[in-house]
């Protein structure tokens, strides 16, 4: 990879104990093609005009302050189509992470961001674990939509998806590509709040069972919850076939946990070896 410029934004250092969580989504431009029709357009490569790009990224880490969003965009690019110079912050702080959480990204924002690195010749990224809350909402919860805009609205508190404002739909899109600069803070605005909307919907969710122990990615032996909490208490056992495990829950979010430690004897776990072998 091309020698990386220094990072506009101060290298995070989480709390003692805790992992480096990366929130973020981004914002492509559009294809642009020549078209003959308005339904069931099978476009031929010599029909495009303009691939897409991306126009702009927002990111977070989690547990940093809410000023803490990052953001890049196109608007002051001399060729918007041009995007390395965006893409290498963040591929920097992808590297740096240990833990992504996206919205639809393992179908769209990774693969969109791998795509655009392989075009302007990075290095892959070091290996993160991926967390797509869309796919986690889908599975824990049968509500009748997962999209973002229906599950913040639902759920979220304080921080709900935006909609469009002076902009609607495709023109925020349109308007950013002509350089209208309130269509870029308008893109912004509704780019980090995504950011901010998708953390506080994963931290509603996390404790009914996104499998992540963050605990992983540190050196310290204190458990520490998803949602930051040190303050468990003791919560009845798990059971399994041959074991009984101490159970706790998070004073905080509610989230369960248990330890590893079998607490029966060796006696009894030969005894339901012989039961469980009939």
């Amino acid at each position: 990879m091309a020698q990386k410029k220094k990072s506009k934004y101060k290298r995070f250092s989480p709390p003692a104990g805790q992992a480096k969580v990366l929130i973020f989504d981004i914002e492509t431009a559009p294809i642009l093609a020549h078209v003959w029709g308005l339904w069931e357009n099978n476009v031929g490569l010599n029909q495009i005009v303009s691939d897409w790009h991306v126009l702009s990224w927002s990111a977070k880490w989690l547990g940093a302050p809410e000023s803490e969003v990052m953001y890049m965009d196109q608007r002051n690019a001399k060729n918007v189509e041009k995007d390395k110079d965006i893409l290498e912050e963040m591929w920097a702080l992808l590297d740096e992470a240990q833990v992504v959480i996206t919205q639809n990204g393992k179908s769209f924002d990774q693969r969109k961001l791998q795509a655009r690195f392989l075009l302007n010749d990075f290095d892959p990224n070091s290996s993160y674990k991926h967390i797509d809350v869309k796919i986690e909402s889908q599975r824990l919860f049968g509500f009748p939509s997962h999209k973002l805009e229906y599950m913040t609205e639902k759920v979220n508190k304080k921080y709900k998806k935006l909609k469009h404002k002076k902009f609607p739909g495709h023109e925020l899109w349109t308007e950013c590509l002509k350089g209208n600069p309130e269509a870029w803070d308008e893109m912004e605005e509704y780019n980090k709040h995504d950011v901010l909307a998708l953390e506080e919907f994963f931290t509603k969710i996390a404790p009914w069972g996104i499998n992540v122990n963050f605990n992983l990615y540190t050196d310290s032996e204190e458990y520490v919850c998803k949602c930051g909490s040190k303050d468990h208490t003791k919560n009845g056992f798990y059971y399994t076939a041959i074991g009984k495990f101490q159970r706790y829950r998070c004073k905080s979010c509610g989230a369960e946990s248990r330890d590893r430690k079998n607490l029966l004897t060796k006696e009894k776990k030969d005894s339901l070896k012989l039961h469980t072998a009939r």
